[in-house]
């Protein structure tokens, strides 16, 4: 069995092409697709956000109106982009928006991608301390965060306060009992999956990862998936951690499924670097008829070692359309592999 999800870039063009021309279509489809994917049995609702960028940015307001829209489905991101975070700021509306979705919340953080300005989180006020990269800021929010998330109180009282305060130290409000152990990491790399397995996080792996072997991109991610649990058993957390990974995945259907979609899934892996020093490669996608589907999926390592299966959605094209295409997946292709 596994959790079946949605992930929406929330791309928006101004465009007669796209179903999105503008924010508010992105943002309002958003949330009508969270309750169309509750209605077919989906179980997540993920949404990706990028800044300076004609993307979804902003998630809690975006999560907390699916949250009160809809009362089963999981609501999540993949991912924030902790470069760009307060992490007290974020903890606060992070239990606010889980309160509202009754503690539904499943946030992938990271340590981002290349953006779409140079050094944007400089213009949000953050900067590397001395001798840290981006990435090691990134990750130095993320422990602030995922600390914050205790619940626990830090902060001296005011002696002459305008309201009452409980007694002892004072916690960030509102508090969402649970919400820290459905925290996930974005992880590209085995290194940072470790790291994230260390401190009790879950993992989020996309389609792309740090090319570290050589060998197809399946096979590297389920490693990085072993060696994440591996590490997350060493380190004695008494929980089970969830693990996801995303993937382009479409049943080809109809007419229109192969006019959309009839060549993207003949591409296999492809290398590229995501920066100077960074060579990555960027996993397959899958489009073909469902019983083609079927056989190619069965030999995903990766998607196998997951219990957590996110479906990149083509959000330009509609809610109508990815509707569908979410329901054949779930109808005509995750029975066959006892996924459901």
């Amino acid at each position: 069995m596994k959790k079946i999800g949605f992930l929406s870039f929330g791309h928006w063009t101004p465009s007669t092409q796209s179903q999105t021309r503008s924010a508010a279509d992105t943002l309002l489809q958003s949330i009508d697709l969270a309750v169309a994917a509750e209605a077919l049995g989906a179980d997540g609702a993920y949404f990706r956000v990028h800044h300076f960028a004609r993307q979804l940015a902003s998630p809690f307001p975006l999560l907390a109106a699916v949250g009160a829209r809809t009362s089963r489905i999981e609501i999540g991101t993949a991912v924030i982009d902790m470069r760009y975070e307060n992490p007290l700021y974020m903890a606060e509306d992070a239990g606010a928006a889980d309160i509202i979705a009754s503690g539904r919340l499943q946030l992938g953080i990271s340590r981002g991608s290349p953006e779409q300005v140079i050094d944007g989180w400089r213009h949000f006020g953050y900067a590397p301390a001395d001798g840290e990269t981006s990435g090691d800021m990134a990750r130095r929010h993320a422990e602030v965060f995922y600390d914050v998330l205790r619940g626990e109180g830090f902060a001296e009282p005011n002696p002459n306060p305008m309201f009452p305060n409980p007694p002892g130290l004072l916690r960030l409000e509102p508090h969402a009992p649970g919400l820290r152990d459905r925290i996930w990491w974005g992880a590209s790399s085995n290194a940072t999956a470790i790291w994230a397995a260390k401190l009790g996080m879950n993992l989020q792996s996309s389609t792309l990862k740090d090319d570290e072997t050589g060998e197809p991109f399946h096979v590297q991610q389920a490693d990085q998936i072993r060696a994440y649990r591996a590490a997350f058993k060493a380190a004695g957390h008494a929980r089970t951690p969830r693990v996801s990974v995303s993937r382009s995945i479409f049943a080809i259907t109809s007419d229109l499924d192969r006019a959309y979609f009839g060549r993207s899934g003949e591409a296999g892996d492809k290398i590229g670097f995501i920066d100077a020093d960074t060579r990555a490669i960027f996993g397959r996608g899958y489009a073909a008829e469902p019983d083609v589907l079927i056989e190619q999926l069965r030999t995903d390592e990766a998607i196998t070692e997951a219990d957590t299966l996110l479906l990149t959605v083509p959000n330009q094209l509609g809610v109508e359309y990815n509707a569908h295409v979410i329901e054949a997946i779930l109808t005509q292709v995750a029975p066959a592999l006892g996924w459901r």
